[in-house]
């Protein structure tokens, strides 16, 4: 039996956590804060129950497996989950409005010849049959298998753009936004696009094409929601690892990863014990403070800087009065100006029309009765740095910029608001400590490597990564699958590629 040191208690280290203990392992989990659940976080203000990070679940099927794998008890027989239908409601900025059913494709064509005019969702769905050729493609070296030592071999883009026809060269679409330009042939389909990448904080400009796994994923495997809030499916997770018997010690800060007779051999904790281990896991961004010596060389994947990538802004609204019959679970703002959001979201500035995305659960457990409502605005913006997002002045503008603009999806809901709460990227750096509160991106193949994180294994024998900053990205699907590779390559050696 070896004893695992697994570092954060986030969604991706607890799955791998829940699996190494079911492999015979003694694992115990070290969080600094005071609860586990990593991005899932939750806020409570009299009665009214609010998510503070994902609100929607996608690709289940990695979360179903877990379960399955870890006990006798399945997801569903521990949170209750809902398809939310419509998926979502989309507002564009010209004034078309078009609601996208959940996981049929069909439906989704229709909805947008509808709304959009004939030829739209032929367009849409011929766009993403290519999708679907990009997912058949690179899904296992992507997603199901450890990052491969010649990942090089992933910079090759595998979505198949269409050749566009030129009278001096062929040219085809390489970025998010050429696929919208040339293929899709429409803004609004254009700016449909252009927000599936940015939700993921991704620039549509120079995300490459594969981006186009996103928008397929979501409306192929459909969009789900948690009762009780998506912080229950982290109460499950964490449940799950207890009855298994993993150990969690919070408000245990880990400094330093201990290496002896060049290997991991521990973890050093703030006031200065050590705790001896066969295997360390760390699940949180990787940093040179925690590691020794020099873990990831020159041709390794690299996380990117933090400045790069960007965080989230967060209004939580209390409301009174009662939700609508009708209303939709969650509606997309489009942009008045999407190219000038984009520039100011990844070239460091506040964004004057930026996209806001509305949550409104129609879940009882959020509310204190039916005459009240609780409502979630977001926004992704630049990190914490580039903007000061402690600046009292600059949050109570871009607070107020989010809910004039959310009105366009709840009519009179400044006259509604009873409280409000914001979270920004400062305080998502303060609770997690990742650089600017900058929020991971899923992995992505093509632009010659760029998109990818580092891999599971690293260079310093007995050092695992797991979670939204290591391979396969963020979002909570892709941490869980990296809680299963690490899982892997720990009870079947370096040599695993994966379950086939």
């Amino acid at each position: 039996m070896a004893r695992i040191a697994v570092i954060g208690a986030g969604t991706g280290a607890m799955a791998a956590a829940a699996r190494l203990a079911v492999a015979g392992n003694k694992v115990t989990v070290y969080e600094r804060s005071a609860s586990y659940g990593g991005s899932l976080g939750r806020h409570e203000h009299e009665g009214f129950v609010f998510d503070t990070g994902p609100g929607l679940l996608h690709l289940p099927a990695v979360q179903r497996d877990l379960f399955v794998k870890t006990g006798k008890e399945s997801l569903e027989q521990c949170v209750t989950l809902t398809q939310v239908d419509p998926a979502s409601r989309h507002l564009f900025a010209d004034g078309t409005a078009v609601s996208l059913p959940n996981a049929s494709r069909a439906k989704v064509a229709s909805a947008l010849d509808a709304a959009l005019g004939a030829g739209a969702g032929e367009r849409w769905s011929g766009f993403l049959e290519r999708a679907r050729d990009a997912w058949d493609r690179s899904r296992r070296p992507l997603l199901e298998e450890p990052l491969r030592a010649d990942h090089q071999v992933l910079g090759r883009d595998p979505y198949p753009a269409l050749k566009q026809r030129r009278i001096l060269r062929t040219r085809q679409a390489a970025t998010v936004a050429e696929i919208g330009a040339w293929e899709l042939a429409d803004a609004r389909l254009a700016a449909l696009l252009d927000a599936y990448a940015l939700s993921y904080g991704l620039d549509p400009r120079t995300a490459p094409a594969s981006a186009a796994l996103l928008p397929y994923m979501e409306q192929s495997f459909g969009s789900w929601y948690v009762m009780g809030g998506m912080r229950e499916l982290a109460r499950a997770v964490y449940e799950r690892c207890v009855a298994r018997r993993v150990e969690f010690l919070f408000g245990a800060e880990v400094v330093r990863v201990v290496e002896k007779d060049g290997r991991a051999a521990g973890v050093e904790l703030a006031g200065g014990e050590v705790a001896e281990a066969d295997r360390v896991v760390l699940g949180t961004r990787p940093h040179a403070d925690l590691v020794p010596g020099q873990v990831w060389g020159a041709d390794d994947v690299r996380v990117r800087a933090g400045a790069a990538v960007p965080g989230r802004f967060v209004v939580l609204l209390s409301l009174r009065g009662g939700r609508e019959a009708d209303a939709v679970h969650r509606t997309v703002v489009h942009s008045a100006d999407a190219a000038a959001e984009q520039e100011a979201v990844f070239g460091g500035r506040v964004a004057a029309h930026p996209t806001v995305t509305v949550l409104r659960p129609d879940d009882p457990a959020t509310r204190p009765d039916e005459a009240h409502e609780a409502v979630t605005l977001s926004a992704v913006v630049a990190p914490q740095g580039p903007v000061e997002w402690m600046d009292p002045a600059v949050r109570r503008r871009f607070a107020d910029a989010l809910v004039e603009r959310a009105e366009a999806a709840v009519p009179g809901l400044r006259e509604r608001i009873l409280h409000m709460e914001v979270r920004t990227p400062a305080e998502t750096e303060a609770d997690t400590r990742a650089e600017g509160g900058a929020v991971p991106p899923p992995a992505l193949a093509g632009a010659h490597g760029a998109y990818l994180h580092p891999g599971n294994l690293t260079r310093l024998p007995g050092l695992y990564l797991a979670g939204g900053w290591s391979h396969p990205g963020g979002g909570l699907a892709h941490a869980g699958m990296s809680g299963t590779l690490v899982a892997g390559l720990v009870v079947e050696g370096d040599g695993f590629r994966g379950s086939q």
